[in-house]
Order: C-alpha cells, then sequence, then structure tokens
C-alpha cells in the first residue's frame, strides 16, 4: 500500500500580471517547483527565464528554491508573491 501525500491549494500573487493564481501542492513540492507553476498559470504558457523571478513568503524573499512547502510550515491558502528579480524602469 502506498500513502498518499496530503493536497493543498496555495495562493501565489503574480506580479508581472497583477494576477493571484491558485496552485495545487503538497508539502514535498520545492519553491522552485510552485514559481515554474505559477508563472506558467499567469503567464499562460509564455516563455520566461525563471531565474530573473524570486519568490517571497511572508515578506521574506526565499533564497533556497530547494526548500520545500512543508519545510516552510505552509499550508492552505498560504500566500505567495512571485516578482521580478530587478527593479524594472518606469516609462
Amino acid at each position: 500500500m502506498t500513502a498518499v501525500g496530503e493536497r493543498f491549494t496555495v495562493r501565489v500573487m503574480v506580479t508581472d500580471v497583477w494576477d493571484q493564481v491558485t496552485v495545487p501542492v503538497e508539502p514535498g513540492t520545492t519553491i522552485a517547483e510552485l514559481k515554474r507553476e505559477a508563472i506558467g498559470r499567469a503567464l499562460k504558457g509564455g516563455r520566461v527565464p525563471l531565474d530573473e523571478y524570486v519568490v517571497k513568503y511572508r515578506g521574506a524573499q526565499l533564497l533556497d528554491e530547494s526548500t520545500t512547502l512543508g519545510a516552510l510550515g505552509a499550508g492552505a491558502n498560504a500566500p505567495f508573491i512571485v516578482l521580478p528579480a530587478r527593479r524594472r524602469p518606469v516609462r
């Protein structure tokens, strides 16, 4: 018999499109996987360099993207923000 991981959804605000997406995850999901999925959903499959974006949780930037959501203690409806790593000029 295999154990089924607990699935829940988290909210991710992607500032490039000012849209919030919900992403189904498991406690073993890494920050890198979450970022990839959120950008893919928000930008509708547009190709962007993922290393040009950072993820924040509770106001702090998550530097180690191999960290799992379980290690962060994130649960259902936890809010994340994906934003560009560098500030962009206003035109």
